[in-house]
């Protein structure tokens, strides 16, 4: 059976992570260009000042994308580039770079899968409360307004907003932007925030782009079976899902409540009196109708028979990322079987890839074999999931060329394109070169 004859063949990025030019053409700072500055906050003290330069060499990233063959192009807007106190005035030269980047795509053949927010949240805003302020998701709201009409002729694709596990979840754990932790009180009422303006920018993508596909991307660290029988198989599907506890790391406090329009019951209750005054229709808001299922995944947590989980059941030979991430294809089997059997929505696989310690050989070429191992054994597991009648959409490999990598500063290589920051020049890896030939046989060649 294979992919559907349209398949989305893509590659992703984020704004802060490649455009460089942090403080040009009346951009002003996101939480991230203040916060890297903070010693000992990313390593080796790097920042994302200049990154990859993409706001300069857009044309260029364009064609590289071209020359991988993508139909499909995943990016972010920078909202403090566009909006530099978050609100109110309009910066014209942040929209016109917007503007000849998709003129760009679409002049190329490439599908652009816009996303409203990829963690590069207005300082100015921050200085106001961010998420906890009672007026964010009015300002996130107003801004998705702004980009939905700039942008909705052209744009039919739209995902509101990337992992808010992490741009939330860093308040709970400290390791993100800005590297401290709140109270449980404060993240949940940040959560419940950035869920209401999730379900504003749905509305204003309605309002403004009819027709176009609308979607939320969370991150799964899947519970997954180690074997396919069928007592294993509903033992993960139960942890899977389950939530005792009010974490904003993890993705059924999300997931839950934007498709189902419910917080899990048990961390509801653990929660007591930290949870969040939910207004009469907060929820109903919340969980309006989307188009597919936003998925972003890497690896799980596999869960035996007798219900042992987590590293103790590990292979020791399974390849690791430079994240120590091991290689779970089977994950992601089941990552794509779970979320449409609970969700009932189409998978789009919104991000997706390996960190390597990459390097330019001799030869002037990189040869990242684990990556294309990588590419192969995940899309088999998914193009298994789709055999057995998962709609799945498309894959965005995650990332169209090494970037900043937040904490890890440059220190986690990411691409299918090599980046050398000194210089500035794009190698296409040997994975970049597979992925042409997989995306040219829609995937027959895996």
């Amino acid at each position: 059976m294979g992919f559907c004859k349209d398949f989305v063949w893509g590659a992703a990025s984020a704004a802060i992570q490649i455009e460089g030019a942090a403080y040009e053409d009346g951009k002003a700072p996101s939480l991230w260009d203040v916060y890297a500055r903070y010693p000992g906050a990313v390593y080796r003290g790097q920042n994302a000042d200049t990154a990859c330069d993409h706001y300069h060499r857009f044309q260029e990233d364009v064609a590289l994308m071209k020359r991988m063959g993508l139909t499909a192009y995943r990016y972010s807007i920078s909202w403090p580039r566009v909006l530099p106190q978050g609100t109110g005035e309009v910066n014209q030269k942040g929209l016109d770079f917007y503007d000849r980047l998709l003129d760009a795509l679409l002049e190329a053949g490439i599908e652009p899968y816009l996303t409203l927010f990829h963690w590069d949240y207005p300082y100015a805003l921050y200085q106001k409360g961010g998420w906890m302020n009672p007026d964010s998701s009015d300002w996130f709201a107003a801004y998705a307004d702004r980009i939905t009409r700039r942008y909705g002729d052209r744009v039919k694709h739209f995902i509101t907003i990337n992992e808010p596990e992490c741009f939330v979840g860093a308040f709970e754990s400290g390791d993100l932007a800005p590297f401290y932790r709140v109270h449980r009180r404060d993240y949940l009422q940040m959560a419940h925030n950035a869920l209401l303006g999730h379900g504003k920018a749905v509305q204003a993508v309605r309002a403004n782009c009819p027709g176009a596909a609308c979607g939320f991307a969370a991150t799964n660290w899947l519970k997954y079976p180690i074997t396919d029988e069928p007592e294993n198989v509903e033992l993960a599907r139960k942890r899977c899902f389950e939530l005792n506890e009010p974490t904003v790391t993890s993705f059924p406090w999300w997931t839950e409540a934007v498709y189902l329009g419910r917080y899990p019951a048990a961390a509801v209750a653990a929660a007591g009196p930290d949870m969040p005054v939910i207004g009469q229709n907060d929820m109903a808001l919340i969980s309006q109708p989307l188009d597919f299922f936003g998925m972003n995944h890497y690896t799980g947590i596999p869960v035996a028979p007798d219900g042992t989980q987590g590293d103790p059941v590990f292979s020791d030979n399974a390849p690791r990322s430079t994240y120590d991430w091991p290689l779970q294809p089977r994950a992601f089997y089941y990552a794509a079987k779970f979320m449409y059997e609970r969700y009932g929505l189409p998978i789009l696989v919104t991000e997706n890839g390996y960190s390597g310690n990459d390097l330019v050989s001799a030869d002037g070429k990189v040869h990242d074999a684990y990556r294309i191992e990588q590419l192969s054994s995940y899309l088999k597991a998914l193009r298994r999931a789709a055999d057995e009648g998962v709609p799945v959409l498309g894959y965005f490999h995650w990332a169209l060329m090494d970037n900043f990598e937040w904490a890890q500063g440059y220190g986690k290589r990411f691409g299918l394109a090599y980046v050398n920051f000194d210089t500035q020049e794009r190698i296409l890896k040997d994975s970049g070169t597979y992925y042409r030939k997989v995306i040219e046989s829609n995937g027959e060649i895996l």
